[in-house]
Order: C-alpha cells, then sequence, then structure tokens
C-alpha cells in the first residue's frame, strides 16, 4: 500500500512542475493536451473555418475549447463523452456513448444533412492492467471509431486518433489501408516522451 501512495505522490509531483500543465493554466486551458492537438493543427492544417468538427472521448474539453477559441462560430464542433463536460461557447455538447442510437440521433439533428470534415479522438480505455485485455479493448474501440467515420465522415476529409504502442496499433493501421489514401505518426512536444502514446492522422478518406 505504500508503494501505491508513493507512486501516486510522485505522478501529482510530476503533473503539478509539468511545464505544459503550468501553461495550460495560465492560459485557461482545461488539460494540457491542447498543445498536442495544437501542434498538430499546426502542423497538418487540420481545422479551417466552415469545417464540422466532432470530438470524440472530448471531456475535460481541452481540444474543443482550442478550436472555440480560435474559430469561435466559424466552425461547428460537436463534442461527445460519456463523462459530464462543463460549458464551451460554441461547441454542442453529447452527453453519452457516441455509439448509442440516442446520441447518433442528436449528432445527426445538429449536421442537419451535412457530412463532418474531421473526427478528432483523444480516448482510451479503462485500463486493467492486462495488456492482452487491455490491446482487444482498444481494438474494439477503433473499430468504433472507424465505423462512426464511414457512416458521417465526407469523402477526403481526415481522421485524428490518439494510439498506443502495440498490437491495437498495429491493427488499426492495417485497418485504415482501403479506407483512407495514406496516414502519418505524430508525436506532440506535449506528449510525455517516455508515454507509448502517439497520435495518428488517417488523411483523405475514400469513398465506400
Amino acid at each position: 500500500m505504500a508503494r501505491k501512495g508513493n507512486k501516486s505522490g510522485e505522478w501529482v509531483r510530476r503533473h503539478v512542475n509539468d511545464p505544459w500543465v503550468k501553461k495550460a493554466v495560465s492560459q485557461g486551458y482545461r488539460s494540457r493536451a491542447v498543445y498536442k492537438f495544437q501542434e498538430i493543427d499546426e502542423q497538418d492544417k487540420l481545422v479551417r473555418p466552415g469545417m464540422v468538427v466532432v470530438d470524440l472521448g472530448s471531456a475535460p474539453g481541452g481540444w474543443s475549447q482550442y478550436i472555440s477559441r480560435k474559430f469561435g462560430q466559424k466552425v461547428t464542433v460537436i463534442a461527445i463523452d460519456l463523462l459530464e463536460m462543463d460549458y464551451l461557447e460554441h461547441v454542442d455538447f453529447i452527453k453519452g456513448d457516441f455509439q448509442d442510437e440516442h446520441v447518433l440521433e442528436q449528432v445527426d439533428k445538429i449536421l442537419d444533412g451535412r457530412k463532418i470534415d474531421l473526427v478528432i479522438s483523444d480516448m482510451a480505455p479503462n485500463i486493467t492492467g492486462v495488456r492482452s485485455v487491455d490491446e482487444a479493448q482498444y481494438e474494439g474501440l477503433l473499430d468504433s471509431v472507424l465505423y462512426f467515420c464511414e457512416q458521417r465522415l465526407k469523402q477526403n476529409s481526415h481522421l485524428l486518433v490518439k494510439l498506443f504502442e502495440g498490437s491495437a496499433a498495429h491493427y488499426f493501421r492495417r485497418e485504415i489501408k482501403g479506407r483512407y489514401r495514406s496516414g502519418v505518426v505524430r508525436k506532440p512536444a506535449a506528449s510525455r516522451p517516455k508515454s507509448r502514446e502517439f497520435y495518428f492522422l488517417a488523411k483523405n478518406r475514400l469513398a465506400s
């Protein structure tokens, strides 16, 4: 028990002293993750005026907050999460599972016949600590994201997802072949160097 407490204390100390956390606090952002998306957006020119963007697993809302601040009403942002998310101006938040029919109905009501220009996802499954189980759960989650995109993402538009080194990441990169024209790996500066986390941008969705 003491060892677990020590690990928890170390995490808190690292978090409090993290320069990205300090920067987020000073700039009024909800999480340090905003700088991961900002770097990728600036590098790949992901978000542009007039777009419809869906933020899957949005809470606490850093990515949506960045888009809202930068573009205001010029971009339609639909944020979806199982967890509650505090209000953001110019962001339509839906609480629930993006796979559930009632959530999809709300998405389609906001879309009003339009297709989505960009899907972004910073989601990760709940970790059990059993590698094989966690990888299988992540594969299922990624499958659901791909299916969501097949139904609602505009042709030639992009999908940005968080991945972790392992079998689920290999699975996802195989699955985008034949669905997207290309894909690139992004490891933003705000991602912790020792983390297995990276981001994958699937570019130009092909016709179904």
